[in-house]
């Protein structure tokens, strides 16, 4: 009996949670293009310089891109170009930019020279900080964003750069089904902070989503298809009856069930790090070329229905692919260092429909790339 009213109860939460998150969707978000961008790393000895990087994006109509420091080079090279940056502030900093005084500093020296030439979108705080190995940094993360934002205040440059912060999918205690998602009890504190932060600085909730580690580790029980966007029977939310075609729309609509649980129900959410990797491991069950082209054309074909998910079908979101190139310096598994779409002598990984000038993918059209992170 106890059960059954645990259910029920679940249940009714559940259908609460749905009706708000439903007129939020239709009553104060607004539809908007959605913006498709590639991760930019620099962990390799062999990469191109960033002239030829630019060249590059250019040629494939890609003009959001996200870096893993502020690198000046970069900065420098990517002036006067259609190229947005998103870039990061590396987390080792976050326990100085604590003072206001010295974000400030960071703001004036690591920023503003650059801005507007070099278009700085956004300002990414750390990165998979909840997860980390190091938890001793978890304590400075939202002070030192708050600094980072009030820096960017004092030089007029909060209407133009958002501070946001990526989040492995780890943080969530559960993500299946999507209704059922919530933050894991040790950072669901830390976490309203910073879903406070985001939604006083309208800034988006960004996650890093790999359905590849889950397939990895359960290839048994998570169909490829699935996780591939093939063609597939999906799977039904016991809950809100919604219908899941693909994991990684299921993973993102399990943050918005998170952050609603906390009373967060207004934050976008955005896909800071997705991707495939080439090759692995003998243990990487699914590493292959040709699984990472399958996932990263089907993507790719997704974006340009500019759709939304299952809980938020009229609200396009923000994706950013791993990797541009492969990075040779990589710690960690091979997988690790096989993530890119091309190897560092410019020639591709693999074919996703781009090729130089326009894509294969109906003219990958650029209004994807318009508007509004596996660590490095």
């Amino acid at each position: 009996m106890s059960k059954m009213f645990s259910r029920i109860a679940m249940t009714n939460s559940i259908v609460l949670l749905l009706f708000s998150l439903t007129f939020l969707e239709h009553g104060l978000l607004f539809q908007r293009v959605s913006s498709l961008g590639i991760n930019y790393g620099q962990v390799g000895d062999n990469l191109p310089p960033p002239d030829k990087v630019l060249q590059l994006l250019s040629s494939l109509h890609i003009n959001k891109t996200r870096i893993y420091d502020t690198n000046p080079r970069v900065l420098t090279s990517f002036a006067n170009s259609n190229i947005e940056l998103f870039v990061t502030v590396e987390n080792e900093m976050l326990p100085s930019l604590v003072d206001p005084q010295q974000a400030l500093q960071w703001v004036t020296t690591r920023i503003k020279p650059y801005f507007p030439a070099t278009k700085i979108g956004g300002i990414a705080v750390g990165n998979e900080l909840y997860t980390d190995d190091d938890s001793s940094l978890i304590g400075y993360l939202v002070p030192a964003m708050m600094s980072i934002h009030g820096a960017l205040v004092q030089t007029g440059l909060d209407k133009y750069i958002q501070v946001s912060t990526p989040n492995s999918l780890s943080v969530l205690q559960e993500s299946y089904p999507p209704s059922a998602g919530c933050f894991r009890p040790e950072v669901a504190g830390v976490m309203t902070q910073l879903l406070g932060f985001l939604r006083n600085t309208k800034s988006p909730f960004w996650i890093n989503a790999y359905p590849y580690f889950a397939y990895k580790d359960s290839p048994t029980k998570i169909p490829l298809d699935y996780v591939l966007f093939n063609p597939n029977p999906g799977m039904v939310d016991p809950y809100t009856k919604y219908h899941y075609d693909n994991m990684l729309y299921a993973q993102v609509d399990a943050v918005i069930f998170a952050m609603a649980r906390l009373g967060f129900k207004d934050i976008e959410v955005g896909v800071s790090e997705t991707g495939w990797p080439s090759k692995g491991d003998g243990d990487e069950v699914g590493a292959t070329v040709a699984n990472a082209a399958v996932y990263n054309k089907n993507l790719l074909r997704r974006q340009l229905q500019n759709e939304g998910t299952p809980l938020r079908p009229n609200l396009s979101f923000d994706v950013y692919l791993f990797a541009l190139f492969n990075e040779d310096l990589k710690p960690g598994p091979t997988s690790e260092r096989n993530y890119g779409l091309y190897q560092p002598d410019e020639t591709m990984a693999y074919n996703v429909g781009y090729k130089e000038g326009k894509t294969t993918i109906d003219v990958l059209d650029m209004r994807l790339f318009v508007g509004h992170s596996h660590a490095n």
